[in-house]
């Protein structure tokens, strides 16, 4: 296998900085030996104005066989001729791209010792490789490198010059320019691209590979048009781990179209030094009033399939799920922290069938309108709206009384005018970090009055909580009705 990496430059940012860049000297050919063969990275030229790296790997097909205990990468082990007698060692494939790692490593994280400035700096580059597999085709190519930014030229090469006839091999040679790239972020598209080109991988996919392309594809892989097919395909096809990547990408889009950090969206779980078992054992009396609140309500409204938005660790599905007279329980969170937290609660893995078909977790922003969340009978916002932007709360509101439509739909969120009972909080404070406002009973009557009259819903309101003569209860929570307000003017 080949490939080339090349740049130019001029005297005063001369091309040969692309040595300090690979770590690795232009004056030598030097060797590295990996599991499968060795590496030689040369370069053909080396000059202030252009500068060549090349890298060579040599592919001991027979080393490739024992690693693979006899049935290599396409798993047939009947097929013995074919383990010996392949491609391998002259298509591009991921046996370059795990060899690219491994030789450029600090280039590929963008790390240079010598000159800290470099790896930051974008510069002209080129990059070709001669045979590259190609199940796709030359368009498939183009659509995988051109919106990153790169001049793609994707030439198929002929199964045999002398027979025209017999049409175009799956091989392509590629050639990429590019004319302000890091070479940072032109190994990571290779490192990702060349295996999923080639739509195979010679070692066995496991869960850390999911963590590998998250790495590799950090700020393009998430808004990559061809996300989902780059991510089947790296992932080989495992459903399981592409579910996992997507959902994991589906979070950084979430942070970027909210121009925040995974971290802040990612909140619904406290800090990890605060472990599950700790928060279990010591809930709050106020958390458990709220959970047999929302109980009551649901059973007062008849509701037997019930969406829990915005469920965090799991603590009402769980609740929920005691009571055989909900039906089907759906968890909905931005958080896939949180969701695996709740799963682990609820112990889904080892939860017997019939009760597994009752519930089911997934993730979401309520601040998109969702498919999924249509035709259940009740919706619970608990302690959720004043985590959100108050510019973003008629997005929310949307999304469950406009789009979802529940039949009933119970918010309950903190009154700030009990606040003053908290010995412990001081004054001004809301009682989470993470909460945006805290409203008074009027303010939230005013919200959810509107939020009823503008859908449809008729809305009553319930304390939750010891409710104080002078400043109501801790917590507030209005019941909205789906068709009780035209009922009542039709009447």
């Amino acid at each position: 296998m080949f490939l080339t990496i090349s740049t130019t430059g001029s005297a005063e940012r001369p091309a040969t900085d692309l040595g300090f860049l690979l770590h690795k000297h232009p004056e030598k050919a030097q060797a590295f030996s990996t599991s499968y063969g060795t590496a030689h990275v040369l370069y053909p030229e080396a000059d202030a104005e252009r500068c060549t790296a090349a890298l060579l790997l040599e592919v001991d097909a027979v080393a490739l066989v024992r690693r693979g205990k006899g049935k290599g990468r396409g798993g047939a082990p009947d097929a013995a001729l074919a383990q010996y007698v392949n491609d391998r060692p002259y298509a591009a494939s991921s046996l370059l791209a795990v060899a690219l790692s491994g030789v450029f490593s600090s280039a590929m994280r963008g790390v240079c010792a010598a000159r800290p400035e470099l790896p930051g700096q974008p510069r002209p580059l080129r990059i070709e490789v001669p045979a590259l597999p190609a199940r796709g085709g030359a368009e498939l190519v183009r659509r995988l490198f051109e919106p990153l930014g790169w001049t793609v030229t994707a030439e198929p090469v002929a199964l045999d010059a002398e027979f025209p006839e017999w049409g175009d091999s799956r091989y392509v040679h590629l050639v990429l320019e590019a004319a302000t790239l890091t070479l940072a972020e032109a190994l990571r598209h290779l490192y990702v691209l060349l295996p999923v080109l080639d739509d195979a991988k010679h070692y066995w996919v496991s869960s850390d590979e999911v963590d590998k392309l998250l790495r590799a594809g950090e700020g393009w892989l998430p808004a990559h048009p061809e996300q989902k097919l780059i991510t089947s395909r790296y992932l080989s096809r495992r459903w399981s781990l592409t579910r996992q990547a997507m959902e994991r990408l589906e979070l950084v889009r979430l942070a970027e179209v909210d121009d925040s950090d995974v971290e802040e969206i990612d909140n619904a779980v406290a800090a990890e030094s605060e472990s599950e078992s700790e928060s279990e054992e010591k809930p709050t009396p106020l958390a458990l009033q709220r959970r047999e609140a929302i109980l009551a309500a649901l059973r007062a409204c008849g509701a037997a399939r019930v969406l829990d938005l915005g469920c965090g660790q799991g603590q009402l599905v769980q609740a929920l799920l005691k009571d055989p007279s909900f039906t089907e329980i759906v968890g909905v969170d931005v958080s896939m922290r949180a969701l695996t937290i709740a799963s682990r609660r609820l112990k889904l893995d080892r939860m017997g069938e019939r009760q597994a078909a009752r519930v089911q977790l997934f993730q979401g922003s309520l601040a998109y309108t969702d498919k999924r969340l249509k035709g259940y009978d009740a919706a619970v916002l608990s302690e959720v709206i004043e985590h959100l932007d108050l510019p973003r709360l008629p997005a929310l509101e949307y999304a469950v009384f406009g789009a979802a439509r529940p039949r009933t739909v119970l918010v309950t969120t903190p009154n700030v005018e009990y606040n003053v009972r908290w010995e412990t909080l001081p004054a001004g404070h809301v009682r989470h970090g993470d909460h945006r406002f805290e409203w008074t009973r009027e303010e939230f009557r005013a919200w959810a009055t509107e939020v009823a009259e503008r859908h449809g819903y008729g809305v009553e309101f319930v304390p939750v909580g010891p409710d104080d003569p002078e400043v109501g209860p801790p917590t507030q929570m209005a019941v909205f009705t789906a068709g009780t307000v035209k009922e009542e003017k039709a009447a």
